[in-house]
């Protein structure tokens, strides 16, 4: 890892209440026959939510590109893990979840991914979510595709921790990303998360078959960053003559094809952001080790793998001390996300379950989903005899392939 200091001591640490303290509130509630709101069901929360969403916001928050085929395999990956308990081990308490990524302690492994265009799931929408991960300790990170401004979803999270993702538009339009990192770093953002699959949506056919793209609508939803962004007015309204309010259609095609350019950049362009960002920078897509060590030697901080069949694993090993290792794609409980980091990560992105959640009850589902997600994980390490979420714990050691067993 890059040599500069990214510890983020002047920040206090800040804690919630355990995960297992939920459960015991519910059972509590219903000693007086009250119900929770929300089911526990991990699985039954894309149904619940399908159920309450448009056929618009369902196509797009639920369907995947193409055949669905990788959706697919990124949801099954996990069952062909199991977790080997180990008995008779002496426990202290419940196992401590917290990881250390940056130089700064986290109180759980866990950070809520970027998604974008949350309003079409609930008129709330980023705000929502950016206080019930606060709420719950846990760091958001922002999509450059929000239906909120940056400054918005920064006083709606608070002191929480959060980072932003960007869009990464074009060199020609370096003017227009400067002044993103400009805000995002004003606004509290600690690190930058960047994508690097999406600089063209791909072929998605449940949003097709609804001729549903919400990018395109003339209105702030995808396009709240950009119509909030002074350089990028002032570029707007310098080529069309008018305010982005006078000619929203054209403000919004702009802004989408500002942020999603058609073309993708090179490794020697991550200098720029280097030059422009002075914290963590976390490149979102890595799926080589090829590519992994790349992102060592041009020095950034870490990366984001997608699982195809559990790909993390091994990569701790070869890059320990280079990279934090994050990993995303198809986590729907926690057990899921006890095998991913067991497989190599140090912090795993939660992405739909939270956005379900969203749906069916705004703040207070999203915190439901974290909280869920939480005590799962941290009752499934401690059923099985793991103390903690660190490596020295939760390693290859505790898993079993499937497939050497039958």
């Amino acid at each position: 890892m890059s040599t500069t200091d990214y510890s983020y001591r002047t920040v206090p640490e800040k804690t919630v209440p355990n995960p297992v303290e939920y459960e015991m509130s519910v059972y509590q509630k219903g000693l007086h026959y009250e119900r929770p709101p929300f089911t526990f069901h991990s699985k039954e929360w894309e149904k619940q939510a399908s159920e309450v969403m448009s056929a618009n916001s369902k196509g797009y928050v639920v369907g995947s590109a193409g055949s669905s085929e990788t959706a697919r395999k990124n949801v099954e990956a996990f069952a062909k893990w199991s977790i080997i308990p180990k008995r008779l081990v002496k426990t202290e308490g419940l196992p401590d979840l917290s990881t250390r990524v940056f130089g700064q302690k986290f109180q759980f492994p866990i950070a809520a991914a970027p998604v974008g265009v949350q309003c079409i799931v609930n008129p709330h929408g980023e705000v929502a979510t950016a206080r019930a991960a606060a709420e719950n300790n846990v760091p958001y990170i922002m999509s450059s595709a929000s239906s909120t401004s940056i400054e918005d979803v920064a006083k709606a999270n608070g002191d929480g921790t959060r980072w932003y993702q960007l869009y990464w538009p074009k060199n020609e339009d370096n003017e227009v990303t400067i002044s993103i990192l400009n805000r995002a770093k004003k606004a509290g953002f600690k690190a930058l998360v960047v994508t690097l699959d999406t600089y063209i949506l791909g072929w998605r056919p449940s949003d097709m078959d609804n001729g549903y793209n919400p990018f395109l609508r003339s209105d702030q939803i995808g396009s709240a960053i950009g119509l909030s962004d002074p350089v990028f007015r002032r570029r707007f309204k310098e080529e069309y003559g008018a305010e982005c309010e006078d000619k929203m259609a054209e403000a919004v095609a702009k802004w989408v094809q500002t942020i999603i350019p058609g073309t993708s950049h090179s490794w020697e362009d991550v200098q720029f952001l280097q030059k422009h960002w002075d914290g963590p920078i976390i490149l979102k897509g890595i799926q080589s080790v090829d590519d992994a060590k790349k992102c060592v030697e041009i020095g950034v901080q870490g990366i984001v793998v997608s699982n195809h069949g559990g790909q993390a694993s091994g990569r701790r090993g070869q890059l320990a001390g280079h990279l934090e290792i994050f990993f995303d794609s198809g986590v729907r409980s926690g057990t899921d996300i006890a095998k991913a980091m067991a497989l190599g990560a140090k912090m795993v992105l939660i992405g739909r379950p939270y956005i379900y959640g969203l749906a069916l009850g705004g703040q207070a589902g999203a915190g439901h989903v974290f909280k869920s997600l939480l005590g799962e994980l941290e009752l499934t390490l401690h059923l099985a005899g793991i103390a903690s979420t660190s490596p020295e714990h939760l390693n290859r050691d505790v898993l079993v392939r499937e497939s050497d067993l039958f």
